[in-house]
Order: C-alpha cells, then structure tokens, then sequence
C-alpha cells in the first residue's frame, strides 16, 4: 500500500455463474486474469463469511467470525476433488444471471453439499487434509459446528432462549451434544474444510498473478453467532445471556434516525485485560486469508454509539470510549506490523484522525462525498489526497456512480434541492463542456487515477458504468440487498483497454 496501485471492488456472490450465485471457482480465476491483463493490483471484497436468510443475507452480520460462507464452494472445483460428479450438475436450476436469489440457491446447495459429504463419508480414510484442518482450526471449528448443528435443531428459537444447561454450556451437556449430532457436525467441518481449500488456491493464484487481496473484518458479531454463545464473558449480556445494549451510529447521511445495527457491543475491559486474545486470533486468522484487511468501523475502537437493546431505533444511544490506542499496540506485540486499511467514514473527529495517523494505517476518501454541504467535504476532493489513502468512486453502501449522479435520492437524508446542489457541484468540478452520460463515469474515474492517492479502489459498477439497479446495499434499507451479480458481456474490450491505459498513464501498473 506504499506505492501506487490500483483494484477492483467486486464481491465473489456478484462472479458470474451457472449456480445462483458467484463463488470461488472458475470465473473466480478468470476474474483474477482479467485484473492482472489490465495491470490491477489488488482485488477487493467483501466479508466472507457466511451468511442468513434472516439476518438479510449480509455478510456483516454473520453466525461466525471465522467461518467461511459454504455457499461460495464451487462445484466444479468438487468436482475436481472427487465430492461429486458430473451427472450431479445435470439438473441445475434456471437462476437470474443478473441477482442472487439466496433462497433458492441455498435450497439447491444443500442438496450438493448432502451429496458430496456422503461420498465424502465413503473414502474417509486416509483424509489426513480434513483431519489436519480440523485440528489447526479446532479453537472455532468446534463450537461452530456445534453451534450451526444446534441452530438447525433449535430452530424457532434464539440460542439465548435454549435450554439452560445449553445456553450456559454445561460441560457434560455439550459432550452429549457432541455425540448426538456428531454426523452433522462432521459435515459444516467437511464444507469449512472445502471452503478453505478452495479460498487458499484462488489466493495463491492472485498472488502468483502479483494481485493482493483486500479482505474486510467486521468490528460487530450478530447475536446469534457461535462467538457471542462461546464467549459471552466479552460481550454487553446480563446474567440470562440477553442482550443490554446494541451497537449502531447515530443519525447520519443514510438515516434520520441513525442505524440500529442491533449487534451485541464488546466489554473492552475484558478483553484487555485477556490482552485482546480473541481479536488477536481473529485478526491472525484473516491476515492468513487475506493480504490486506479493511478494519469495518474504525471510529468504534476510538469511541462507539451505545443504543439500551429496548430502542427501536439508534436516536437515544450515547457515545462510550473505545480501546483506542492500547489495542492496536496490543496486536502490533503479536503482529510484526498491521496491514489495515481504515474505513474512517461517517462522524470522523480529529481524534479518528490521530489514531489512524498514529499507526499509519491508510484510511478512505470516497469522491462522492467531495460535493456537499458537509464541512468535511473538501476532504474528500481528489486535489486534496494525501499519499497514504485508498480512494474510491463509491463503497457498497453508496449508489453508484451514474445512480448517484443521474438517479433520485439514493436512499439518503439529503434534500432535493441539497442533491442537485451535490451534482452541480460534481459537473463543475470535472470542468468539461461536453458530458456523455454513457461515458461519463470514466472522467470521474480519471480523477481518482491521476490524484495523489498510493491506492485506487473502483466498484465493478462503476468500472462498467452501471445505474441504481446495480446498487449492492442501501443502508438502512430492508430487502434487496447483496444481490447485485455482474454479466459477463458488460465488460467490454473498449472498457478492458480503457481501464489498462488509465492504469498506465497515471503509474498504477
């Protein structure tokens, strides 16, 4: 991150498929080819660990910190491994190209995974690969296979409201359970054993092809995750294990009432004094998975919104301290240095600013909040970048560029008359007369390409110029998020060529 580069933004649900969703097989691959034809250096995403139906399918809220999201195996790379054979993707479903259905694709996962652990069970000697994996992973494996197991049996309610000696984890309790869904409990190992498999080839071949990958690590937990019920002494719970306070961020761009995020908050002082062990092995775990890691939230280990669990919404919450400097010092005695990228967005203070700067962590500039009335716009104008930012045209949170630009209110706080304010703005500052709103998305992207900044970062939407139909998330928005899957047929020789002279040019090859 200390030289000029640049990457693409693309989540591995939004890789074209034949299966409902994206995942780590071969469009995963040629995904990687086409960075490294056209001189891009890193490779961005999202979480990726796995995801619920009920939690929104967002992977920011997910059962587990560790776990990685079974429904982005590939089959073909099962395929290759002996799990299934050809004859079991004769029937695939008619799925749309352009969204996940999760519903449907979780629905017919699951009846290929059923199919490759039985086979799987069949040859199970001399599986030392499993049986190692199991043992260097078993401090989270264990439980969350327990935990998913359970879940799937317990299924009306949460693990909160289990029986005591459950909830509570009573030792000899939880030996029983072992036995008694031992089967099951085999299986969510075999599919992380698969996952991580096919994850660690897919990041050898990047890495082979001189492509970094940026991973990203929620600073929340959901409630309903093998962490909190493994680990209840770290978490704001009262005796009966209930919650006492959520995390969530006051009102802001995207919300008038703020965002009630809903996730059980941290007792920091815990955790210090256990010198922050769960977070270092949480953090030790990424850094083997990625090779560069967005720290979601960073404003929360300065200071965090506090909202009582009884809220309906995040107005009444109140600002609590975080660990600030003493974690980060805490990891660097483990880590011989950290390669985090800040995500210092929303309500930034100069206090943000100095521990990010502190431990030199890069933090973002996103261009579109360069042209509001925010005092903190200026920032974020491509005349003021300082070297050590990663700039982009948006995040997942944000409209895209051409949405943003010729849509409506993109699901935010602004007024009509603010808004055509922000895009006047915009125009003038690109300073061209003539504006093709097919192509337009590319002087945006110039911008970026020729600022100061070491890091450029454009979402697949904006690379492709796409509208706000092709929007990932709308914060604060229920339904229809995390769907967004990208044709093949978008990308164009003209946009592939367009992408490796800017990358050129500005001295990002």
């Amino acid at each position: 991150m200390k030289r000029r580069g640049s990457g693409i933004l693309l989540h591995i649900t939004s890789l074209p498929s034949s299966f409902g969703i994206g995942d780590i097989g071969p469009q995963a691959y040629c995904f990687a080819d086409f960075l490294s034809k056209t001189r891009q250096s890193f490779w961005q995403i999202l979480p990726i660990h796995p995801a619920s139906l009920l939690q929104e399918n967002s992977s920011y809220s997910s059962p587990s910190a560790f776990a990685g999201n079974p429904l982005l195996i590939s089959p073909e790379a099962m395929i290759k491994e002996g799990f299934l054979s050809r004859s079991d993707l004769k029937s695939i479903p008619s799925f749309p190209q352009s969204r996940v259905d999760y519903r449907r694709v979780t629905k017919y996962k699951k009846t290929l995974f059923n199919t490759a652990y039985q086979n799987f069970k069949s040859r199970r000697e001399g599986s030392w690969d499993f049986e190692h994996f199991c043992q260097e992973n078993g401090d989270w494996l264990d439980d969350y296979a327990l935990f998913t197991s359970l879940k799937d049996s317990l299924r009306e309610t949460t693990w909160g409201e289990w029986p005591m000696e459950i909830r509570d984890r009573r030792a000899r309790k939880i030996e029983h359970l072992k036995g008694e869904f031992r089967d099951r409990i085999e299986m969510e190992k075999f599919l992380q054993h698969l996952f991580f498999k096919q994850w660690v080839s897919l990041k050898t071949y990047c890495n082979w092809k001189g492509i970094q990958i940026i991973g990203d690590v929620p600073i929340y937990v959901n409630y309903e995750s093998a962490d909190v019920w493994t680990h209840p002494e770290i978490f704001k719970l009262d005796a009966k294990k209930r919650l006492l306070s959520v995390a969530g961020i006051p009102p802001d761009y995207f919300s008038s009432t703020g965002q009630l995020w809903g996730n059980p908050l941290y007792r920091w002082d815990v955790l210090k004094e256990r010198d922050y062990s769960w977070w270092v092995k949480r953090i030790a775990h990424h850094l083997r998975l990625f090779d560069i890691v967005r720290l979601d939230h960073f404003k929360g280990f300065l200071d965090y919104w506090e909202v009582p669990a009884r809220e309906r919404t995040a107005v009444n919450g109140k600002w609590m301290d975080g660990p600030r400097e003493d974690f980060f010092n805490a990891l660097l005695r483990h880590f011989p240095y950290l390669p985090f990228i800040a995500e210092d967005l929303g309500v930034i203070t100069p206090e943000v600013n100095a521990l990010r700067d502190c431990f030199g962590f890069p933090g973002m500039r996103v261009l579109q909040f360069a042209f509001g009335n925010d005092p903190l716009a200026d920032a974020y104008k491509p005349i003021n970048y300082v070297k050590n930012c990663v700039a982009y045209t948006g995040t997942h949170d944000n409209d895209t560029l051409i949405g943003w630009l010729y849509g409506g209110r993109g699901h935010s706080t602004r007024s009509p008359k603010e808004i055509r304010m922000e895009k006047r703005n915009a125009l003038r500052y690109l300073g061209s007369a003539k504006r093709n709103r097919k192509t337009i998305h590319w002087e945006f992207i110039r911008l970026l390409m020729m600022s100061a900044a070491n890091l450029v970062i454009l979402p697949m939407q904006d690379l492709l110029g796409l509208g706000e139909e092709a929007r990932m998330n709308r914060p604060a928005v229920a339904g229809g998020n995390w769907e967004w899957r990208f044709i093949p047929k978008q990308l164009s020789p003209s946009a592939r060529k367009r992408l490796t002279e800017m990358t050129e040019i500005y001295g990002r090859g």
